[in-house]
Parts: structure tokens; sequence; C-alpha cells
């Protein structure tokens, strides 16, 4: 995600926060800079000891299947948008 997206669905995702206008994602720098670390704690650790980590890091709650879910759907993305160039 880039800066100002847009929302698409009911869950805001982690990393971001509902602008003003309730449509926007802005960036929550904090956030994403954990989230970055735990996708590298995850060849060590497991999603539940990683998402647990990243919660009490972040004061956000994260549970190991919306961590392990938001990891593989940007690895998907990734292989998208490599096939596309």
């Amino acid at each position: 995600m880039t800066t100002n997206d847009l929302r698409r669905t009911s869950t805001i995702p982690f990393g971001y926060e509902l602008g003003e206008d309730g449509k926007t994602l802005l960036p929550i720098q904090q956030e994403l800079d954990a989230y970055t670390k735990a996708k590298q704690y995850l060849q060590t650790c497991s999603y539940r000891e990683v998402a647990s980590w990243l919660s009490a890091t972040t004061k956000r709650s994260i549970s190991a299947q919306g961590l392990r879910k938001k990891v593989l759907n940007e690895k998907e993305q990734q292989i998208t948008e490599s096939r596309e160039s």
C-alpha cells in the first residue's frame, strides 16, 4: 500500500489508520517498521510467537492467522507484480 490508499474493506489493515474522511488509509510508520522486523522473525519463530511480539511491540492486536494472511497476501501480490513486469 502507498500513502493515502483508499479503503477497500471494513477491516483497517495492520500498519494503517483511517483518515479523517473515513475513506483514506494513512500509514503508521511504527507499525510498518515493526511488521518488517516481524517478517524477519518468521524465519525462525512461529506465527503465534511473532504475532504476540508484534502486538506487544505496537500495542495493536494482530492474531497469528491475521499475520499469516497479511504475509501470504503480500507474497502473492509480489508474485503477481513480477509476472506483469
